[in-house]
């Protein structure tokens, strides 16, 4: 799994601070995708060692980290993630284009999960009509429950 770049945003996961890795060789071709050039197989390799030296760099500014897709792989995501929770003390989200959530992937292991392609008729998080969902894992008492928190997105659209 490679990604191509990443940046600290604002806007991804409300309400925290963002190292935001986007994650090239995306299989899902979203019509009117705002980055169509994650399709192709470019960048670097994004693994632990790669992961620890960003965080380094910048675990003090953030709160969370996401990946920007990586449907491709997502026993990879899953990795990754279980990889951060038990190295650094920040939350972990994953943006995926697919419908569901993979069966590779252990929730225990997200604070938030995306779902949803990108449709363009349907606009995209901060439209009310979107179909893509923001998911909010909460594991209080041993139990997994989903909130679905997309419409903290739509502030700006009312």
């Amino acid at each position: 799994m490679k990604y191509v770049n990443f940046d600290i945003v604002f806007q991804e996961i409300p309400d925290e601070t963002t190292l935001a890795i986007n994650i090239s060789n995306c299989p899902c071709h979203c019509r009117g995708c705002h980055s169509a050039y994650l399709a192709q197989d470019i960048g670097t390799p994004l693994d632990e060692t790669t992961l620890s030296s960003l965080l380094q760099k910048y675990h003090h500014g953030i709160t969370c980290i996401a990946f920007m897709g990586g449907d491709a792989n997502a026993g990879r995501i899953n990795e990754l993630a279980l990889w951060v929770k038990n190295n650094y003390p920040i939350k972990v989200a994953w943006y995926s284009g697919r419908e569901t959530i993979a069966e590779a992937v252990n929730p225990l292991y997200f604070d938030y999960i995306k779902i949803g392609p990108y449709l363009p008729e349907r606009g995209s998080l901060s439209s009310p009509e979107t179909n893509q969902k923001l998911m909010k894992i909460d594991k209080t008492n041993g139990q997994i429950t989903f909130e679905d928190i997309t419409d903290k997105f739509w502030a700006n659209s009312r």
